[in-house]
């Protein structure tokens, strides 16, 4: 399967905006193939979880040539041996622009089909009108207001300090920012992180989110990469790690990864998105 670095990969490339459906603009890269570069095992913290994707500028012709304008969400499973390469995931919505489809549900099963052969596994195609209501965010607290010394921008998870007490509940901090591991373009974006188990130290929780500030990966593996090391310095009795990105090319992406089987990722939308 593409590589991130192949040649083939549209990301940093001058790309055709294909307005005719085309499937075969999809680019999977493996899950896997950043955690062999950097010497780490991607399971060695078991955990669980989906990517989900908003799809804010999604249009197709009716049989009779009127446009169709809608928002799509896309669900795919963090299980998945592929995750789909932003910008193709934008080419490849843009090819149904000028494309004739019988109806609604015919677009949803094309991209369930196509999105979950990209993924190898199956992804979950919702499509809404514009009048569609988002859930509120979770109650959390956020700690960018704590004062505190930054040295380094690259990621450190020796920052990391738990101290005496327990805690159990969601923080939020709207400072993470990762750049693009292939153009180097900022990814600018607000984590959320549920938490129970011993009492962490905010301070350290915070310089270690803005450690992130110089890290290049995709979203996907700095979330599962935090999720990692909150887990093996902190020990947690139950974690979630949730990033909200912001949005480029009319798409965000919103990694969500648990240590509960059973945890479902409410997809609001936060201010800037």
């Amino acid at each position: 399967m593409s590589s991130v670095h192949s040649e083939t990969n549209p990301l940093g490339q001058v790309s055709a905006y294909v307005d005719q459906y085309d499937a075969t603009l999809l680019f999977p890269i493996e899950r896997e193939e950043s955690w062999r570069a950097q010497g780490l095992q991607r399971m060695q913290v078991p955990f669980f979880g989906e990517d989900i994707w908003n799809g804010y500028e999604i249009s197709w012709l009716t049989p009779t040539g009127k446009p169709v304008v809608c928002v799509a969400e896309f669900r795919v499973p963090a299980m998945s041996p592929y995750l789909i390469e932003s910008k193709s995931f934008k080419l490849y919505l843009n090819s149904f622009n000028q494309t004739r489809f019988a109806s609604a549900e015919e677009v949803q099963l094309v991209m369930t089909r196509d999105l979950s052969a990209a993924a190898g596994a199956p992804v979950v195609v919702l499509l809404s009108g514009l009048d569609r209501e988002y859930p509120l965010a979770p109650s959390a607290r956020c700690i960018d207001d704590i004062d505190v010394d930054v040295s380094s921008y690259e990621l450190d998870s020796s920052l990391l300090r738990t101290r005496e007490g327990q805690f159990d509940g969601w923080i939020c901090s709207h400072l993470l920012k990762s750049n693009c591991p292939v153009t180097g373009q900022p990814d600018w974006g607000t984590l959320y992180i549920y938490y129970r188990g011993q009492q962490w130290d905010e301070a350290s929780l915070l310089q270690y989110i803005i450690s992130l500030r110089q890290h290049q990966d995709f979203h996907e593996q700095c979330v599962e990469r935090t999720y990692r090391d909150l887990s093996l310095a902190c020990q947690p009795e139950a974690l979630t790690v949730y990033a909200r990105y912001v949005r480029r090319g009319g798409l965000d992406i919103n990694p969500f990864r648990s240590s509960d089987a059973n945890a479902k990722a409410d997809n609001f939308r936060l201010l800037r998105q």
